[in-house]
């Protein structure tokens, strides 16, 4: 029957923490099943929060999500306290929408007295306390590691996703899309994202110790006249992409651009990467991110080579799942 064929969609009632409002905006108009509801962010004299959940006795028995940003430890505590507070208002299930796990790339211990706080955010988030449908749905866009799946607790189901078939539509879209080339800035990334990329041809780069220094070098694959578009998880200073961007350009690129998932870019690093109007080269003819580190969304808006990619129907499409 085509009706059966067809699954209704579930309302999701989302809630979010300031600095992701506009992402939560832009979800909202992606489905007319999620609707926006709101927390009153307010603090106490003493810096503490004092929170509200706007419709607390109107989300029994709903489907309820929340859209969180951990971009910093100082609004990480605020979050956490209304995250743990829905699922215990007889909400019919509770997702968590984390776009950035921040900890991420501090995975492993490489000596004794390392603290991995991967796995503390991951322990921490495990003791979401279980809503009436059960556990608590974790969705979280290219985890640094996919073995920190592992952290996690039974009181969670993560769901990874990933924003590469979203850059995958804007390659599509690009003019010179037939000379497109992916570079993976190391083995790691290419272990990463190769798989889901395998209709581009690939390059492939390595970082070599020569003395004190580690220096980019090409290891496989031939960028010579084409455009290639080096893909990671996440950016930090953007050190490594600038090192790739130069080898890659003294092997012939005609064009080089690149693809985070998430733009971080501590103390103003996007600047590294922006356009001059002095008439010099363009390094990066594109810089595309998504809009999951929201601050960096700000920074970069109408800023060339820069372009947010939004996960926002990605989301959409997660929260009914």
């Amino acid at each position: 029957m085509e009706n059966s064929a067809m699954k209704k969609k579930k309302q999701v009632l989302l809630y979010y923490c300031v600095e992701m409002e506009d992402v939560a905006r832009k979800i909202a108009s992606e489905s007319d099943s999620i609707i926006l509801h709101s927390i009153n962010w307010r603090s106490f004299a003493d810096g503490f929060p004092n929170l509200f959940i706007n419709n607390a006795h109107d989300i029994r028995g709903q489907h309820v999500a929340f859209l969180a940003s951990f971009s910093s430890p100082a609004v990480i505590f605020e979050q956490l306290s209304v995250i743990f507070a829905l699922p215990r208002l007889f909400v019919a299930s509770f997702t968590l929408v984390l776009p950035f796990f921040p900890t991420g790339t501090f995975e492993r211990m490489e000596e004794e007295g390392d603290v991995a706080t991967a796995f503390t955010m991951a322990r921490i988030i495990s003791n979401i306390p279980i809503s009436r449908g059960g556990p608590t749905s974790l969705v979280i866009y290219d985890i640094h590691a996919l073995q920190e799946r592992f952290y996690f607790g039974d009181h969670v189901l993560p769901l990874f996703e990933t924003g590469i078939p979203l850059l995958k539509q804007r390659l599509q879209q690009l003019p010179d899309s037939e000379k497109i080339v992916i570079a993976f800035p190391d083995d790691g990334a290419w272990k990463r994202f190769h798989k889901q990329l395998v209709h581009y041809p690939t390059v492939i780069c390595t970082k070599v110790r020569e003395g004190d220094k580690r220096i980019v070098r090409l290891k496989e694959g031939n960028p010579a006249g084409c455009h290639v578009v080096i893909v990671d998880d996440l950016v930090q200073s953007g050190g490594t992409l600038i090192e790739c961007q130069k080898v890659l350009a003294a092997h012939g690129a005609s064009k080089v651009s690149a693809y985070v998932t998430h733009g971080i870019f501590p103390n103003r690093s996007w600047e590294r990467f922006l356009h001059k109007n002095d008439g010099s080269e363009k390094a990066f003819t594109y810089f595309w991110t998504t809009d999951s580190c929201p601050h960096t969304v700000k920074a970069v808006a109408n800023n060339a080579p820069f372009e947010v990619i939004s996960l926002a129907g990605s989301i959409a499409d997660a929260l009914q799942i």
